[in-house]
């Protein structure tokens, strides 16, 4: 074994422990099941060390060792706890405690408050310090409040937005007893709003504006459950109670495991979806002639693998076509990709991305498209030092603090930029005759004048990654729907196969994966008799609202989705759906199951599915963070047939381009039927787009695209740069199947 690899062999309380590099005594002891108390230590950020609870004896070392971030030496013998240690912990608590308002019975906190319970476990009853209190006023930052009076600088909340989620929006304004959280560099609180902040809060400082003082932590019951706003697939809680009285129960709040895991703003405050239509008898006979009738169904993604595969079943009954164009080109993107790979799924993961030190993103604003992902660049680059490279034809301001190179491509040219990457990463590799020759024939001064990516900036890239030994490659949403799709992702597979980079092929919905190894899909066409469900059609099927048939929404099933991760997770009722389900019209159609998730265990095996039954599926996160939900997809080898084609000649997008993109909190219907997220439908433009379109901020303009022409009001940015406006989709339909840069006419409207 190597010196860098070496083993600490040590004792905690007798025990023999062993430590790898980077390990610190604390972390060692919860790996081996020894107690050491802590108020300000959070896994996943690097030790706060403000607390001193975790504090221990190390023999023939004088006074106390902070164990959170202090690494073991070889031999050493640590004691967590005697009569010393106890009573440096029963003074820490004490000085907590000093004039901390006595509201239990009516903070939000209380029954799962950190310093209530170490109150009561270190035994404290008196107050034996005192100091003149300080007029603290509450704060009010939108969704989230601030309550200083309450807060016992744990400095928790500051570590997570800065090393976490990237926004590094909050600080400490240190006085001594009259520190205290502030906003960072504003007056008030500019942050996207993801709530990790009241996540790790241990007492009740930073809390959720919505749902404080409604209701009990011990009054709700916890219902775990998968994320349906993207792909991420982060684990969270519905905390479910009834509203009333005489009420129906309500989802009150969601919580996740903030030590290992992090949710976005959508995530933790988009809740609330739920159908709450009733059962419609007439409209579900309604429902079955449709489809008797009809010649196809088009569906979306924000849906279970066990209604993608009943999906399937009724297209062999009735011999009927499939439409999503969203699972169809992601499906035809990874076919290509396997082509040269020679097997079906990507290998990266998120974890893959955190543990990276350098990272290539290209072709999608990642921060608002997967927060997912952006979290696990945000503490690749704060924990590992990461050098992450930013491509994409837009700069983005929530990923300045994280992105070491951006590599401003133009619109359109994603197939030159990604051979410009493959070849730069490729030179010294050993690929075969044709690989070499598709290398050779590139016209390099063609491609760089046309991309506008130079050979500086590659030799730049491989300069800063030379020292890396983890690398990842992240291809975003943008390129799935490039008309030379096919030709990008046998690029990237090139890249995977013969270097030692990982990739992550992020997808664009919930279940966008799934959908795509399950169903066999039809490029969609302009047909009449076709059924929408939870999409566009001439009879619509959904759990949303306008429904002909209401069905119920992803938090109110039992069934499974398919993460970024290849990895199959469950998702249970948060609440009861009082109406009929896409089971129950299978079955009028004679294909019978009692339940939806008695599909889960006939899911193809082809793809990688295990045939394990829904009930047998794990869904917990270990101590330690080890993600114990579902089951990772077999990987399922293929033939590896496939050759790169002569690059086609990059296109030029000019005039006024529009680039279909979400604001931050908001992702598509069911984020848009929420109560507490923004509702932020602004085009977004820059000066220069504004000069360039002719209108002025605050305009109402109609814009025309695809075939389509909407109604926006223009708001002007000053964060962005060009003549690329942001053009939201989540309170509109857009074919996604489309590019999401398209060239658009825009008229103000008198």
């Amino acid at each position: 074994m190597g010196a860098m690899n070496k083993v600490i062999n040590f004792t905690i309380d007798g025990v023999q422990v062993q430590a790898q590099k980077g390990e610190t005594i604390l972390t060692v002891a919860r790996k081996a099941g020894i107690y050491i108390p802590t108020m300000c230590y959070i896994s996943k950020t690097t030790p706060c060390a403000s607390c001193r609870m975790c504090v221990v004896e190390a023999k023939g070392v004088d006074g106390f060792v902070l164990s959170c971030n202090t690494p073991p030496t070889e031999g050493v013998e640590i004691i967590t706890n005697n009569d010393a240690l106890q009573n440096e912990r029963v003074n820490i608590m004490k000085l907590y405690d000093v004039n901390h308002p006595l509201e239990c019975g009516v903070c939000d906190k209380s029954g799962e408050c950190d310093l209530q319970n170490k109150t009561l476990e270190f035994n404290v009853e008196r107050q034996n310090f005192s100091a003149r209190d300080q007029l603290r006023p509450l704060k009010k930052w939108g969704l989230i409040d601030y309550e200083p009076s309450l807060c016992i600088m744990c400095e928790k909340c500051v570590h997570v937005c800065n090393e976490v989620i990237g926004d590094d929006a909050i600080e400490v304004q240190f006085g001594g007893y009259k520190s205290t959280i502030i906003p960072k560099g504003s007056d008030v609180l500019d942050c996207t709003f993801c709530g990790e902040c009241i996540a790790v809060c241990p007492v009740g400082a930073l809390t959720s504006s919505g749902f404080k003082y409604r209701a009990n932590a011990w009054e709700l019951d916890r219902v775990p459950a998968t994320c349906a706003h993207c792909s991420a697939g982060c684990p969270l809680e519905y905390e479910t109670r009834h509203s009333s009285i005489n009420g129906a129960d309500e989802i009150f709040r969601v919580k996740n495991n903030f030590e290992f895991t992090s949710l976005c703003g959508a995530g933790r405050f988009g809740f609330d979806f739920e159908n709450r239509e009733n059962s419609d008898e007439t409209a579900f006979n309604r429902a079955v002639e449709a489809l008797k009738n009809a010649k196809a169904i088009r569906f979306s993604s924000m849906i279970t693998n066990e209604e993608a595969h009943i999906l399937g079943l009724l297209k062999e009954k009735l011999g009927i076509k499939l439409f999503n164009e969203d699972a169809r080109v992601f499906g035809e993107f990874m076919r290509a990709y396997s082509s040269v790979s020679g097997k079906l799924h990507h290998s990266g993961s998120l974890d893959a991305i955190k543990h990276s030190d350098a990272v290539i993103v290209i072709g999608s604003r990642i921060a608002t498209d997967n927060p997912g992902v952006r979290y696990a660049l945000t503490t690749a680059s704060k924990h590992n030092g990461a050098k992450i490279v930013y491509a994409h034809p837009m700069e983005d301001t929530l990923m300045q603090n994280v992105t070491t190179q951006m590599m401003k491509y133009e619109v359109g040219t994603e197939e030159g930029v990604i051979a410009l990457l493959a070849h730069e990463i490729l030179k010294d590799a050993d690929i075969d005759e044709s690989e070499r020759a598709f290398f050779n024939d590139l016209d390099f001064g063609y491609i760089c004048a046309e991309t506008n990516i130079g050979e500086e900036e590659l030799s730049f890239m491989s300069k800063s990654f030379a020292r890396a030994k983890k690398r990842t490659l992240v291809i975003g949403n943008d390129l799935m729907a490039h008309e030379r799709a096919a030709n990008i992702a046998k690029l990237a597979a090139l890249i995977e196969k013969h270097s030692d980079f990982s990739l992550v092929v992020v997808p664009r919905e919930v279940n966008t994966l799934g959908v795509s190894l399950i169903n066999s899909l039809d490029h969609d066409e302009n047909i009449p008799d076709v059924v929408g469900y939870n999409a566009k059609g001439e009879f619509v099927i959904s759990s949303l609202e306008g429904a002909d048939l209401a069905v119920p929404a992803l938090n109110q099933q039992e069934g499974t989705v398919v993460s970024i991760d290849n990895r199959v997770l469950p998702t249970n009722v948060a609440l009861q759906f009082e109406g009929y389900t896409l089971n129950d019209i299978a079955r009028a159609f004679g294909i019978e199951k009692d339940e939806t998730i008695e599909y889960t265990k006939e899911l193809s095996k082809v793809s990688g599915f295990k045939g394990i039954a829904f009930d047998d599926l794990e869904n917990f996160l270990s101590p330690m963070g080890e993600d114990n939900r579902g089951y990772l997809l077999d990987e399922v080898v293929c033939e590896a047939n496939g050759e790169l084609e002569e690059l086609d000649d990059l296109p030029e997008f000019n005039g006024t381009i529009i680039y279909h993109c979400d604001p931050v909190l908001q992702f598509n219907n069911y984020t848009l039927k929420t109560e507490q997220l923004p509702k932020d439908n602004f085009l977004r433009g820059s000066a220069q787009f504004s000069v360039a379109a002719r209108i002025s901020d605050g305009d109402l303009v109609e814009v025309s695209f695809g075939g389509e022409t909407i109604q926006r009001k223009f708001k002007l940015d000053d964060e962005l740069k060009g003549t690329v406006a942001l053009n939201p989709t989540f309170d509109i339909s857009v074919d996604a199947g489309r590019y999401r840069f398209e060239k658009s006419k825009i008229v103000r409207v008198m």
